[in-house]
Formats: C-alpha cells, structure tokens, sequence
C-alpha cells in the first residue's frame, strides 16, 4: 500500500479501536464539507474518512497490515461509494446495463503422456448457459419491453436520509425493486425467466498442443458461459492433468525410463528392441556397460511448448545379477573366474568413485 492510514489519521501502528475513533472525529469535525467546503479540503477529508474506514474495521484493518489492499475486498460489500456519496453527493452510478458479459470458468481434465507429448483433438462435455433462443437474449416475453421502475424513475438507485454522529447525511443505495437496473420486467419470457440465458449440457472440440505438462491451461476464448441478457461468451480454461505412465517419466522437455539387462548381455554387449512412445527403436547395449550406466536417445523427449527443439530420451540401465544357477552354469562361472583369477577377489574403493557418503555430499550441497 501506498498510504500509511496510521500516519493519515495521526495514530501509532498499535492505536487501539478507541484511539482511532477518537483521532477520526476530530479530523472529521475539522475537515467535514460544511465547514470547509474548501477543494483541497474535501481531498484531505475523503482520505481520512477512508483512513477510518479500513481502521476501523479488524478484518480491513488486518488486510491492511498485511500489506494488502483491503479496498479491494470490502468496497463492494460494505457499500463505502455510498458512505462516500453521502457527503460529496457523489457515488450515484445510475442503471446498471442488463446486458453483460459472462464469467470465466474452469474445468481440469487428465490426459495420458502420449497425448501431452504430441498433442491430440479432445472433446469434453460441460454444463453452460447460453442465449436464450426464445426471447433472443432479450429476457421480455415476445412483444414485450421493460418498463421504468416506479421506485428509482429509471435511476437504479434510492436515496434515504441518516443521522450519523456527523448530522444528516443522504445514503445513496441500489434500488431493491429494479436491483439497479432502473426498469423491470413486467412479463418475463417463459423458457429463461428474464435472464436471457439458460443453462444447457453441450459438447466442446479443442486441440492439446504438444508439450503441454501438468497444470498448463488451455484458453477457450468466447466459448464459456453466456453473460445475463445474452451478454458476450465468456472464455473457458481447460487445465491439463497429466497421469503418470508405467514406464516413462518426465522431467522437464526429457523422458526417462529404467531397464533390466542380464548380466552376460551386460558384459559382452548386445542390440535391443525398445518399445517408446513414438513406437519401436533399437537401442545399442555397449560390451561391459555397468549399472547405473545411462544411454541417450537425442530428440526422442518432449517438444518444447513454446519455441523450437525437442528433448531427449535417457535409459537407465540395471545390470541383473542370477540368483540361481544349476551346476553346469555355475561350474562355467567359477571357469570364467579362474580366468580372470578373480577367484579371491579384494574388497577395493576407489577414490573417484561416488560412493553412498558422497552421494550424500551431493545432495546436501557439500561440494
């Protein structure tokens, strides 16, 4: 906030509900239009009164330490253009249109990775208003007007005289026959009941760009709700929910996926047959690749939602150890080792190796 209301109304920041008070009538007889029907001194007065307002109020005023705009919240439904109105005669709006545009909305659906990553045609089905067809919007039975209202004489408004700690003050308020639109409907169309809209289920077509990730929104401009008197179309937002897939992951525009290898085709290297989301690759094992070994798979990943390039597609790999051996596999085992005399092999660390406390490291930002 812009303005320090402590500081308009000369209290501390900790004044009590009393202190506020007390501070604001004095202002208030000081500065009031009746007796200083100066200009500059009707702004100072309007600040004040404002400055009061917000104090005043716990809930306005804990917006307002908060560092937010309690205004903003409260104007509305306190009618404070009516309070202000009552002392500079101004706050008078006349007839609200019964014309206006409708609301915006927003409906969540869940898509598979496939149809996030390349896009696909959707059609949803969502409950909306639109334009009455009977009466063209217009809300009147047909051959029929709205008629001035007899309470406000079209002005949407009443006026009604107070007494406040002040003296009399005259309180501008909607009209509550008309609800401020100034004239009433007399013989309202049967099929929307005078709103010029009616509620119907109806069926939607949009397209998902590829790309899209959970919690992107997807603008349907024109194509939400019809306003009051078949006022324009609202838009509707359709946010995406992407659900997990059992094989691929995503992080970023790059996909991720583990795979089990045997422990011979590990060691010698091998060719296999890997079925991605964009069908099926052949994926070179080289001789002697390790756990945790990752292979790349350049421009295979995640369109870019907005710009060119493409991610990419990382394979994990898991070196499978058997657990049972019958005598013959096991008898070529021990050979294999006499081999390569690792019948007695040592424990050995190695000093470059990542091991489980320099994971550690890494993960709590030690190096």
């Amino acid at each position: 906030m812009s303005v320090d209301y402590y500081q308009v109304l000369g209290v501390a920041p900790d004044a009590s509900a009393e202190e506020i008070k007390k501070a604001y009538r004095k202002l208030a007889r000081e500065l009031h239009p009746d007796v200083n029907p100066d200009p500059q001194t009707q702004e100072r007065f309007k600040e004040v009164t404002i400055a009061y307002e917000i104090l005043s109020d716990p809930e306005k005023r804990r917006v307002f330490d908060m560092g937010g705009n309690p205004m903003d919240e409260f104007a509305d439904a306190f009618g404070f253009g009516d309070f202000m109105g009552a002392f500079f005669g101004g706050g008078s709006r006349g007839p609200r249109p019964r014309v206006a545009r409708g609301r915006d909305a927003l409906i969540r659906i869940e898509i598979d990775l496939k149809d996030a990553i390349f896009g696909a045609d959707k059609s949803i089905t969502v409950d909306s208003a639109v334009a009455c067809a009977t009466c063209q919007g217009l809300g009147t039975k047909n051959g029929t007007q709205p008629v001035t209202c007899t309470s406000c004489k079209g002005r949407g408004e009443t006026q009604t005289v107070q007494r406040s700690f002040l003296g009399q003050v005259m309180m501008t308020r909607e009209c509550a026959t008309c609800r401020g639109f100034g004239s009433v409907i007399t013989d309202p169309c049967s099929e929307c009941a005078s709103e010029g809209r009616v509620r119907t289920r109806q069926s939607l077509d949009f397209k998902i760009p590829p790309g899209v990730e959970s919690g992107s929104r997807i603008q349907l401009v024109g194509r939400g709700e019809v306003g009051l008197g078949g006022g324009p179309a609202a838009d509707l937002y359709v946010e995406i929910h992407v659900a997990e897939h059992p094989t691929f992951h995503r992080q970023g525009f790059n996909l991720h996926c583990d795979i089990q290898l045997p422990m011979t085709a590990a060691a010698l290297g091998t060719t296999l047959t890997l079925e991605t989301l964009r069908g099926e690759v052949e994926l070179t094992i080289p001789a002697g690749t390790q756990s945790a070994d990752t292979l790349k798979r350049k421009g295979e990943g995640v369109p870019h939602l907005r710009g060119n390039g493409v991610g990419d597609l990382y394979v994990h790999i898991s070196v499978v150890t058997p657990t049972k051996l019958d005598a013959e596999q096991a008898d070529l085992l021990k050979k294999l080792a006499e081999l390569r005399h690792e019948e007695s092999p040592e424990a050995v660390v190695s000093e470059t190796s990542n091991g489980f406390f320099d994971r550690l490291r890494d993960v709590f930002g030690g190096r």
